[in-house]
Parts: C-alpha cells; structure tokens; sequence
C-alpha cells in the first residue's frame, strides 16, 4: 500500500478509462492527488474538468493549473516546465505515480517515486480522449453522465402562444429518440394564483429559468445518443420577463450566463390558429411576441429556423435543417 498516489492529465475531456485509472489508485493508495494541466487553447474549461472528477470521484484529492507547455511537446527544458507545475501543486511528497500511458515513467522518475502502469493497451477501455474529441458520439458509451452534458446536442423549440412548441418538441423528441424537457413555466403558472390576481414578481420568472435550466441539464446526462429535445428554455423565458417588467433583471442575466448554448433553436410560426386557455395571451400580444423572438434568435449564436405549416410539415423542416449542421448523425 502506498502512502501518495499521484495520477496527472488532461482529461480532455475526462472517460471511463481516466476513471478506471482513479479507481486503481485509490485501492493501492492510504491518498490520491488527481492534477489537471489544462492548456489555455483547449476547448472544455479547466473548471469544467474540475467539476466533473470533483461529482464522478469526490474521495481524491484534486488539484489544477493552467500548463502553457503545448501538447506533444518534449525535451528537458519542456520535462522541467511541466515538473515545476506539477511540483507547485502538490501539497506533499508522492511515493507512486499511475498512468496508462509511457510518460508515466519518466514523470515517477524525477518524482523519486514508483511507477504503476494500468491497463498500457487499453484493453479494458479501448478510447483515449484523442478519440472521443474526434468522434464523441461514436464513443458516447466511454463517457460519464456528467461528460455527457457537456456534449449532447440540445434542440430547443420555442414561440409565442399557442404557436405548437410543445407539439414539436414531443415530436423531435421521438423521432430523434431523445430526452424531452418539458416547458417548467406552463406547469408553474397553472399551479399558482391567476395573474388578474396576483401579478408576476420578478423573482417567480428568475426560478423558472433557473429551474428550466436544472431539468435540462438533468435531462442532458440521461440522453443515451447524444440528442435532447427541449420545450423552451431560459431565454425563452427571460423574454417574457421583458413583456411582464420591460427589461431583464440582473438575477435573470446571471441565470442566462449558466445555459448551455443550444445546438439550434426552432422558432414554432404563429401561422396556426389560436387556441386559447386561462393563461395563454392571445390578440396583437401573439404576434408582437413572436417578432420579438424572430429579432432575439438572429442575434444568437446559436443557429435557427423558423418551421411553419403543420405540425408533420415543422418536423421535415426541423430534421433536415438538424441534418445540415451534423451530417451523417442523426438517429435512423
């Protein structure tokens, strides 16, 4: 049994073989120190990467820093830029290092420590993170569920009023055998006092779209092909604080800044009649809405299309504009 275990990578993105890696240090080690070196090119955020092994492995130590060093690089002079990161963060001296890979030796080396090779031809997880950056859906089955929110693809279908949103979204979510997000507004407003006699509080729209954004990235870690489907979302919802207050409130702007972008956006036209019930705003309110939404969409980063038509029509709209962004990736 060793005292100090020390396991260092990227973890980008982190799979189940880093995890395997983990869990073979800690049944050889009394501790463990899991380092993330994060170069400032790489696209997943070194506190992304923190928080998945933080959820996924809660009993090591884990500690990250930013490595300059670019990838592949070798030598002495990058050995010892690497060294003196790893060094700055450790809190104690390590008496085994573990890795997959050959580097590990040399690292333990100049550690003065072991070096315990696990798994060196990836038999028992036949993927490297390489791979996965390359082909995530390909190799959805290696990743976490926490991983795999960071990677699904998040359809968002939203509209004004009585405009098919949710009949849409149900229909994608099947036809693309996904997750669906119901939309947590509806379901908030039937339960609480009508507006007539309770008018919203700024607060009531700030929970919606923090809550919205809890079941969808719930839903993300349950998608088993890396699709999710959701009716409306927290801009959806930010957009209708500004119709109740005139503009958003700082509250809502934080909340904003924590949803994940979407893959597209499906804007549902109010080309269809209105039905009307005890909450839905029906009248001009319908169509100044959804002229807001069309104005708000096209400054997104997020692509969109505006479907119109029947609801059949919408979903042949939808699919062959999903089919143009991911070629050759859609379910069959």
């Amino acid at each position: 049994m060793y005292d100090h275990g020390l396991i260092v990578g990227k973890f980008w993105p982190f799979h189940l073989g880093h995890s395997h890696l983990i869990k073979t240090a800690c049944k050889q080690c009394k501790r463990v120190t899991v380092g993330i070196l994060a170069h400032p090119d790489q696209d997943i955020p070194l506190e992304v990467r923190q928080a998945w092994i933080s959820e996924i492995h809660p009993d090591v130590h884990l500690v990250a820093d930013i490595d300059p060093v670019p990838p592949g690089v070798d030598g002495t002079n990058a050995w010892d830029r690497h060294l003196e990161i790893i060094r700055g963060m450790l809190d104690a001296p390590v008496d085994a290092v573990f890795t997959s890979d050959a580097y590990g030796e040399g690292l333990a080396e100049r550690l003065k420590a072991d070096w315990v090779q696990v798994d060196p031809d990836r038999s028992t997880f036949p993927v490297s993170g390489t791979e996965i950056r390359k082909a995530p859906y390909e190799n959805w089955h290696f990743l976490p569920s926490p991983v795999r929110a960071w990677y699904v693809r998040r359809v968002v279908v939203t509209g004004a009023e009585s405009t098919g949103t949710t009949t849409l979204a149900l229909s994608l979510a099947d036809t693309l055998n996904c997750p669906f997000v119901p939309e947590y507004g509806r379901t908030y407003t039937l339960e609480r006092a009508p507006v007539s006699d309770a008018p919203w509080k700024l607060e009531e729209l700030e929970h919606i779209a923090r809550t919205q954004i809890e079941m969808e990235n719930d839903a993300a870690r349950k998608s088993q092909n890396g699709w999710l489907v959701a009716d409306t979302d927290a801009l959806t919802t930010a957009l209708w604080q500004e119709r109740y207050f005139g503009e958003r409130s700082e509250g809502m702007a934080d909340i904003l800044n924590t949803q994940v972008q979407p893959f597209a956006y499906f804007l549902s036209a109010d080309d269809i009649p209105f039905i009307p019930d005890r909450i839905r705003e029906g009248g001009p309110e319908r169509g100044i809405m959804q002229a807001r939404f069309r104005e708000l969409l096209s400054q997104d980063a997020a692509p969109f299309l505006e479907v119109k038509g029947r609801n059949v029509d919408r979903v042949v709209q939808a699919m062959d504009f999903l089919d143009a962004l991911s070629p050759d990736d859609l379910p069959t």
